[in-house]
C-alpha cells in the first residue's frame, strides 16, 4: 500500500508542478533518490510519466490521458444515458438500466423506475453476472472471443433453475443475441424477474453498454418483453447516435 500511495503522490506532484526532477520527487516522498528513481521508472514503463529529454525532468505521460479518457467516457455515458432511461421507463412502465462491462461483471451506471414498477431496488453501482442477466449477455456476446473463452471456462454460478451454465449453450445464445439484436433473461438471475437488453454503440462501432428493461414475471411477460424490445432498440439507436455512432448503410 505504501508503494501505491507514493505512486499517487508522484502523479499529484507532477500534475501540480508540471515538470519535476528526481531530487524534488525524493524530497516530496521523503525517500532516497534511488528509491524515487525506481518508482518513477515503473510509472514511466506504464506510460504514466515521461522524461523530458535525456536525463531531464519528468512530466505526466499520455497514459494518464488514456485513463482519464476512459473515466470521462463512462461519466458521459451515464449522464447522457439517464435521459433515455427516464423516457423509456415512462414508456414501458418498467425499470430501465444502463450497464457496462467491467472485466468479468456488468455494472449498472444509470437507472430509472417506471410508473408500474413495484420495487424500490436501486441497481446503480451493483455488479451483476454476465451469464445470467440480459445486460450481461449482451455485453458478453459482443466481447472479444478470448474474454468469452476465459469466462466460459469457469464453473458458472447457478442462480436459479433457469440459469444457463453450459458453455456450449451460452455460445449458441451469443449467436442469437448478435443476430437478433437483443438478449433476454427469464428468471435466470432472480426468481420472479424477467428482463431484456439491447446493445449501445460508441463512435467506433464498439458495444460499450447495454440498455435493459426489467419487471416482474406476472407483468413483464414474454409477450410483453417482445413488444418492449422494439422501443428499446429505438432508444438504443438514439443513444448510440448521441455517442457518435453512425450505422453502416447496406450496400456501402
Amino acid at each position: 500500500m505504501q508503494s501505491v500511495d507514493r505512486a499517487v503522490t508522484v502523479l499529484e506532484l507532477l500534475a501540480r508542478n508540471g515538470e519535476v526532477g528526481i531530487t524534488e520527487i525524493a524530497g516530496e516522498l521523503g525517500v532516497h533518490k534511488s528509491t524515487a528513481s525506481r518508482l518513477v521508472s515503473v510509472l514511466e514503463s506504464r506510460g504514466l510519466v515521461e522524461q523530458l529529454g535525456e536525463r531531464g525532468k519528468y512530466a505526466i505521460g499520455f497514459g494518464i490521458v488514456r485513463l482519464a479518457g476512459a473515466a470521462t467516457e463512462r461519466l458521459d455515458l451515464s449522464r447522457i444515458g439517464q435521459a433515455y432511461c427516464d423516457s423509456l421507463a415512462t414508456e414501458l412502465g418498467e425499470t430501465v438500466n444502463i450497464a457496462i462491462r467491467d472485466f468479468d461483471v456488468a455494472i449498472n451506471i444509470s437507472q430509472a423506475r417506471g410508473t408500474a414498477s413495484v420495487t424500490a431496488h436501486n441497481w446503480v453501482g451493483q455488479r451483476t453476472p454476465l451469464h445470467a442477466t440480459s445486460s450481461g449477455k449482451v455485453l458478453l456476446a459482443h466481447a472479444p472471443r478470448d474474454d468469452q473463452d476465459r469466462i466460459l471456462a469457469r464453473k458458472l454460478e447457478q442462480y436459479t433453475e433457469q440459469t444457463v451454465t453450459a458453455a456450449r449453450q451460452q455460445r449458441k445464445d451469443f449467436e442469437l443475441i448478435v443476430h437478433d439484436g437483443y438478449a433476454t433473461s427469464y428468471e435466470e438471475f432472480e426468481i420472479g424477474l424477467n428482463a431484456a437488453a439491447v446493445a449501445v454503440y460508441d463512435h467506433e462501432g464498439n458495444v460499450v453498454a447495454a440498455l435493459s428493461a426489467s419487471g416482474p414475471t406476472y407483468r413483464f411477460t414474454r409477450e410483453r418483453v417482445s413488444e418492449a424490445v422494439g422501443f428499446m432498440k429505438s432508444a438504443s439507436a438514439d443513444l448510440s447516435a448521441q455517442l457518435g455512432f453512425l450505422p453502416s448503410v447496406p450496400g456501402e
